[in-house]
């Protein structure tokens, strides 16, 4: 999943500036266990906290009981991945603006490789909704493919 090769180019300033010992996994257990409650963040520099806030608003502000460890915040980044395509954005542009906004680095070759991955997906799933008769996923489907693949 495009989950799992996403880092968080600021780990070791976050490090330092805590004094915890921080993954640059973004959504490995500790990560995510530490932005959510483990730092203060009045003690980061302006950009660090930014993005870390920004990364809290977008993927962690899920309601669920185990949350961070629900699973939530990794599809709603595979999630987010997708809707930057389908705003035109191509996998170079991406990667940069996941960088910007969450100091999140994804390759652009890893994004590529997921968003063709998730064409084959929505394809596989457009063909059982047609077999089972359910128009409208299908269609929805159609949708999703035409602004991913353009």
């Amino acid at each position: 999943m495009i989950a799992d090769r996403a880092r968080f180019r600021g780990a070791r300033k976050l490090s330092r500036a805590t004094g915890l010992r921080i993954p640059d996994q973004v959504f490995h257990g500790a990560f995510l266990e530490a932005v959510s409650s483990g730092i203060n963040f009045e003690f980061l520099d302006g950009p660090l906290r930014a993005q870390l806030l920004e990364f809290v608003r977008e993927f962690l502000s899920c309601g669920c009981r185990d949350s961070p460890d629900c699973g939530c915040p990794e599809r709603r980044f595979a999630g987010k991945v997708l809707e930057l395509r389908e705003e035109g954005l191509d996998h170079r542009e991406i990667s940069a603006r996941l960088l910007e906004d969450f100091g999140i680095d994804v390759y652009p070759a890893d994004i590529l490789s997921y968003l063709e991955e998730s064409v084959h997906v929505l394809e596989a799933i457009r063909e059982v909704a047609q077999i089972q008769g359910r128009g409208a996923l299908g269609t929805a489907c159609d949708r999703h493919l035409k602004s991913i693949v353009r």
